[in-house]
């Protein structure tokens, strides 16, 4: 097949640092291509790919140039992709709402992964405009507020089996990745690490927009020794970081639509203790690969605990589970339903049952 994949422009594919979405449509790309699709990624000129990229924007707007108008880089990529739209025979957007207006109009088959969280207001009036639009999901619970989307597909993440090395030793710390944003519960991480008496350890990013709440709600109680904040890792500082950690802490406070952090964590051997919160019940198996938990006292117990999990385990689940090539599989699956049928509804996809397309 000839599939395009249209890519946010805030971070490269894959991205520097920070930056999911970047992440999971690098890994895709590659994976289609192994499997032997002809597959070209409109994406920001500094990324990389097993693909064909297509440049729309110099550098990716985040580590770009101070000031650019994220609008007129948008603008470019919707006009790149209309000229070149009858190349493929499907087109994968990973940038929400905004192209639908135009993929609609271009006669290709098309299908959107939702990244982000769908509770919003407004967004059944979206989905109302465009009937015919697919969607794919990355968890069950994502989909919950608009039941009335077309969901062709729910497919979760996944990540190349051999990005991280798992280790098998207990871990010497507890470990938070992610935004330091207060949904993300980075002080629930803080008090349930203290109760448990375990050192915690921080690798986040700090928004522009949260530095208040940074300032006030974390650093003080980030003393270097018990509580350390290591900024930022890249792929590289980031398998050492979680495959050290005896585990990775998780206590959301918003309707997560998947968590990559949490596989990120399951292929290095370490363990999750989560809330119970939007996908999470998807993806930790509660009692095998981590503990799901209510609150923090909770969560404190499942410190204790962590010693009846086996790494190996965790490690083992997540390669059945989570792996790049499942999720090309999967959304092979899907591009090849909507070409034999644009208007192909979920209960079309079922294995199996798909046309033999190259």
């Amino acid at each position: 097949m000839r599939i395009a994949q249209l890519a946010p422009l805030a971070e490269s594919v894959p991205p520097k640092l920070y930056g999911g979405t970047e992440r999971v449509v690098a890994w895709l790309v590659d994976e289609l291509v192994e499997l032997g699709h002809e597959v070209t990624l409109f994406a920001s000129g500094d990324s990389r790919t097993k693909g064909k990229l297509h440049p729309v924007w110099p550098r990716a707007l985040r580590l770009g140039r101070k000031g650019a108008d994220p609008n007129a880089a948008s603008a470019v990529l919707l006009e790149a992709i209309a000229r070149r739209a009858k190349d493929f025979d499907v087109i994968h957007a990973h940038i929400d709402w905004l192209p639908l207006p135009l993929l609609s109009r271009l006669g290709v088959p098309f299908l959107t992964t939702m990244h982000g969280r769908l509770d919003l207001p407004g967004l059944p009036d979206v989905v109302r405009e465009f009937p015919g639009a697919g969607f794919v999901s990355i968890s069950e619970h994502q989909r919950v507020p608009l039941p009335e989307a077309n969901w062709i597909a729910t497919i979760q993440h996944g990540l190349p089996s051999h990005l991280f090395r798992p280790s098998f030793d207990e871990g010497s710390y507890l470990a938070f990745l992610g935004r330091l944003t207060a949904e993300k519960g980075p002080e629930d991480a803080i008090r349930i690490a203290r109760a448990a008496g375990k050192p915690l350890r921080i690798a986040a990013k700090i928004p522009r927009g949260e530095t208040g709440y940074f300032k006030k709600k974390l650093e003080p109680h980030i003393d270097g020794r018990m509580v350390q904040l290591v900024g930022e890792v890249d792929d590289a500082k980031k398998q050492p970081f979680l495959a050290d950690a005896a585990a990775l802490l998780f206590p959301i406070d918003w309707p997560e639509p998947f968590g990559l952090v949490m596989i990120e964590a399951m292929a290095c051997g370490t363990p999750v203790i989560a809330y119970r919160s939007g996908s999470v019940p998807e993806v930790v198996e509660d009692g095998v690969t981590g503990f799901i938990v209510e609150n923090e006292d909770q969560a404190v117990r499942a410190v204790g605990e962590l010693g009846r999990l086996d790494r190996r385990v965790v490690r083992a689940r997540f390669e059945a589970r989570f792996s790049a090539s499942r999720m090309a599989r999967e959304y092979e699956r899907a591009y090849r339903g909507l070409i034999a049928d644009p208007g192909v509804k979920e209960t079309d996809l079922c294995p199996g049952t798909q046309p033999s397309i190259p």
